[in-house]
């Protein structure tokens, strides 16, 4: 097997997690882009992964030219390392990370900013301040680009097709709106009645051609079979799924994607110098870490975080906050990825059964090992159920931690923080700080991030009102710990409401919303394709799921053309 941590080369490659088909193994960043899932039902990685240690191929400290860059040169930096100039030269590359961050499109200069939350010191990196008010518009917009840049390459019409609880859909068909390429278009999905007003006006307020929108009746993975299906291509006819001549063809943006892991790299990478430089650390000092505590869904920014951590880049534990659906936090805890159906909760953009890019994230934990990968998932295909032996799962808990957050935790950790240092997260954010109250990261205990995972069913049983005890007494959050804030407290009013109130919100709203947030509210809805659910005509979801496969390529020919 390859290793997928050798030297790194200009003329990068791709392949599958699960090994590939025996007639092709490699692929182009063009190739990977376009196809989404690889042909075997795999997820597309690098060939190999370059090892930053302190000094680049001139001799330079590269963490030092790192800390110098503005966010779009270290989007170039790094994304040059795993697209080959073949296939994007340098004057293009540059050009696509330039209009994929653009600084009038971010509220903040510094794009993400790390606040000390009050003078209780928690780190919080806020993704929210771009486009769309949540981290998915760093990883979509250079995506979308990349595809339009291949498109109007190619003179290829190009559909993307996308399944969203919450974030991903909003971001996506705004970036298609901006790229504005009569070649590139989009038809995203939601689950009906499952994400918060806010993100479905900031779908069906769009009037754009490039754009549709439809509503499903199901869970939030429930659209993911019908899409891969058609991604997977017609029976693997490339003109449809993949790179080639003649007709349109269809991608799949999801974190599956290689596009979406590769650009959130460098989320976690900046994320990393902010803090070394707000601690006064060296930037790459091994020796001391920056832990993170991230609200886990699909593992896209999971996945982005432990691929810089295997690069070399000085990442330490990686804490994963999960709702009640919590596929992830059983297989860190107990190996066990089996899978669950969906429960409702308050923090929806989390509610999965199936995390995709767990696949990624056991490749490289097995230092590359397709076959094994391939033998695990085939398991997960078949079963919905993935026991990981003892071996395995200390491997895991030696990078990962997690905890399980109720509803009601998370809109404690809302309250708590708001009443004691007057400042507002957005539920997703709120299960990562209460993922870290249980996981111990809230003490100035510098043994708590090396800890094994065997005590974080006692650290889980900790009283409810460890918070508030440490926000009270302004107590330091672990030094080099980091919370990750992936979206704004504007996109979820129902939630916030949940946990402070009519009052409250209403109080933050009139002080706090973002003006851009409140034209999408005042903005009239245009009403979004609906898949329905017949319960007296089909009876199983993949019967109703090939319903709505047939009706999705339905819209798409009549609305966008063949």
């Amino acid at each position: 097997m390859d290793n997928p941590l050798k030297s790194w080369k200009m003329h990068q490659r791709y392949k599958s997690t699960r090994g590939g088909k025996t007639q092709k193994k490699y692929y182009s960043f063009e190739e990977a882009l376009f196809s989404g899932y690889a042909p075997d039902g795999g997820l597309f990685v690098p060939v190999s992964l370059p090892v930053f240690n302190g000094e680049n191929q001139k001799g330079e400290h590269q963490y030092l030219l790192w800390s110098k860059m503005t966010f779009p040169e270290l989007a170039y930096d790094v994304l040059r390392r795993f697209i080959s100039p073949t296939e994007i030269d340098d004057t293009n590359l540059k050009s696509i990370c330039d209009k994929s961050y653009p600084a009038h499109a971010f509220d903040e200069e510094c794009y993400i900013p790390i606040k000390n939350v009050g003078s209780s010191s928690l780190n919080i990196a806020e993704l929210f301040h771009g486009p769309t008010f949540c981290f998915k518009d760093f990883g979509m917009r250079p995506v979308i680009n990349f595809l339009s840049y291949f498109a109007e390459l190619r003179k290829r019409p190009t559909t993307l097709l996308v399944s969203t609880t919450g974030d991903t859909g909003p971001a996506a068909v705004h970036a298609v709106n901006d790229a504005s390429n009569p070649l590139l278009t989009i038809l995203v999905h939601y689950p009906y009645g499952q994400i918060s007003e806010f993100q479905r006006k900031q779908l069906t307020t769009l009037q754009s051609n490039y754009v549709k929108v439809a509503s499903f009746e199901g869970g939030g993975d429930d659209m993911d079979a019908p899409i891969k299906h058609t991604l997977l291509g017609s029976k693997n006819d490339d003109k449809q799924r993949g790179v080639g001549e003649g007709g349109r063809m269809y991608c799949g943006i999801n974190s599956y994607n290689i596009g979406r892991p590769l650009v959130q790299m460098t989320l976690f990478i900046w994320i990393y110098l902010r803090m070394a430089e707000k601690l006064g650390l060296s930037p790459g000092d091994e020796n001391s870490p920056i832990d993170m505590v991230l609200p886990t869904g699909a593992m896209g920014n999971l996945t982005g975080a432990y691929m810089a951590k295997q690069m070399g880049v000085p990442i330490g534990m990686l804490y994963c906050g999960v709702n009640i659906n919590d596929i992830t936090h059983r297989v860190i805890e107990r190996g066990e990825f089996h899978q669950q159906k969906i429960k409702k909760t308050l923090s929806e953009a989390l509610n999965v059964e199936v995390p995709y890019n767990f696949e990624r994230i056991l490749f490289y934990l097995t230092g590359g090992n397709e076959s094994l990968v391939k033998e695990w998932m085939e398991t997960m295909d078949k079963t919905k159920q993935l026991t990981l032996n003892q071996e395995w799962l200390k491997r895991l808990q030696q990078d990962f931690r997690s905890a399980s957050i109720s509803d009601d935790e998370m809109c404690n950790a809302v309250r708590e923080i708001y009443e004691y240092e007057s400042y507002l997260v957005d539920p997703h954010s709120a299960v990562a700080i209460a993922a870290a109250k249980k996981l111990g990261c809230l003490c100035d205990n510098e043994s708590s991030s090396s800890s094994s995972s065997s005590s974080s069913s006692r650290v889980n049983q900790k009283a409810d009102n460890e918070l508030t005890t440490l926000l009270q007494k302004k107590v330091a959050l672990q030094k080099r710990v980091v919370i990750i804030a992936t979206a704004s407290p504007c996109k979820f009013e129902e939630a916030v409401t949940v946990a402070l109130g009519k009052e409250s919100w209403n109080k933050w709203k009139y002080n706090f919303f973002p003006p851009r947030a409140k034209r999408t509210m005042e903005m009239e809805e245009v009403e979004p394709f609906r898949y329905q659910w017949d319960h007296s005509q089909y009876s199983t979801l993949e019967e109703v799921q090939s319903v709505w496969t047939d009706k999705m390529i339905n819209i798409v020919t009549t609305n966008f053309g063949e």
